[in-house]
């Protein structure tokens, strides 16, 4: 079963239909223990970093997500969900991320528009990773964000704005992209299918 992570804020009911689509067993969860025994986890994000790791915290559900990903258990982040793996960010520089992931989240460059709002291309930097899996060289995914990840040896693929943007993260059991796949049309629903297929893979 895939958790997909219920926190009263973010894309939730969107990311879970999608799931439903490629046919994954997926449910919205709210309870930390039903977080903690699923077979994989996804945590969606929308909006402002600050506004959604404090609704992670008071929902109780922030000590669920760190016990899965210490756990190496499949897990996705999602926009936001992706951006608060990490250690800060400088949308909300007094809210601490979740730091499983090093670096803080950057503001996207000067001379482009905030925020970037739009289909844009990936560039694959490692097509041998599986979330990536049955996809064209550059694929066009949607991004919705004024906010990025800093590149690192985790970064495996980017989109082109202003600068390169970190757009695909992997480090171990844990995925996670910038863009919204589950809004990115047959390109999207492969890479959930993809993380579906992980996650079935880790059970067995």
């Amino acid at each position: 079963m895939i958790a997909v992570i219920d926190y009263g804020i973010g894309n939730l009911r969107s990311a879970h239909k999608a799931l439903l689509s490629v046919g994954a067993d997926a449910a919205l969860v709210s309870d930390p223990d039903d977080v903690v025994s699923a077979d994989a986890v996804v945590l969606p994000g929308v909006g402002n970093f600050g506004a959604c790791l404090k609704a992670l915290r008071s929902a109780g559900l922030e000590a669920a997500v760190r016990e899965v990903v210490a756990a190496r258990r499949p897990f996705l982040g999602i926009c936001v969900g992706m951006q608060m793996l990490y250690e800060g960010s400088e949308e909300s520089p007094d809210v601490e991320g979740i730091a499983v992931l090093p670096g803080v989240v950057r503001r996207l460059p000067d001379g482009v528009k905030r925020p970037q709002m739009q289909w844009n291309r990936l560039d694959v930097r490692d097509p041998s990773v599986a979330l990536l899996g049955g996809l064209d060289a550059r694929p066009w995914v949607y991004f919705v964000h004024s906010y990025a990840a800093p590149d690192g040896p985790e970064v495996v693929a980017t989109c082109e704005y202003g600068a390169d943007v970190a757009a695909v993260v992997v480090a171990q059991s844990v995925w996670a992209t910038q863009f919204h796949p589950e809004k990115s049309g047959r390109v999207g629903l492969q890479m959930l299918s993809n993380f579906a297929a992980f996650a079935t893979r880790a059970v067995r």
